[in-house]
């Protein structure tokens, strides 16, 4: 396994996957700080780490922006697209990557990238992805953290 990009998820993996509004319509999410150090443990041992989310929300952006993160996508309906043509432009191939998601709307790229999981709360559907890691771990209860210590 020769891994250079890690990829994740966010509503789902990163947080809960609730979403959480205030009485005068506030939107906030809960982050597990253990996830945030696995991204930043990876990348002091020289992979490059993102997010990649079909939210496009100003609090994920400053996650991301937070963690100094090497890529940060944003409302993406085609995530296998997305991530196709960064392999491309970073020279690496799609079996270099590796992607931790939760739902439906990871199904394409898990089934492609080299190395995939999901937390102990994804959907059948992903579960069922021949040769995921299904982690121990829900996510937002530091579900990527475990996923990173498969490369620390």
């Amino acid at each position: 396994m020769n891994i250079k990009i890690i990829l994740s998820d966010v509503d789902g993996v990163l947080t809960d996957g609730g979403m959480y509004y205030t009485e005068s319509g506030d939107e906030f999410k809960k982050f597990c700080a253990h996830d945030g150090m696995g991204m930043k443990l990876l990348q002091q041992k020289g992979f490059r780490v993102g997010i990649i989310t079909s939210e496009d929300r100003i609090i994920n952006k400053n996650r991301a922006k937070k963690l100094d993160l090497d890529f940060d996508f944003h409302g993406i309906i085609d995530k296998l697209a997305v991530v196709e043509k960064l392999c491309k432009n970073e020279g690496v191939l799609i079996s270099e990557v590796a992607y931790i998601g939760d739902d439906v709307n990871c199904f394409s790229l898990l089934s492609s990238v080299g190395l995939a999981a999901c937390p102990s709360n994804a959907v059948d559907l992903i579960k069922k992805i021949p040769g995921i890691i299904k982690l121990k771990k829900a996510g937002g209860q530091s579900a990527f953290r475990e996923f990173s210590q498969l490369f620390l």
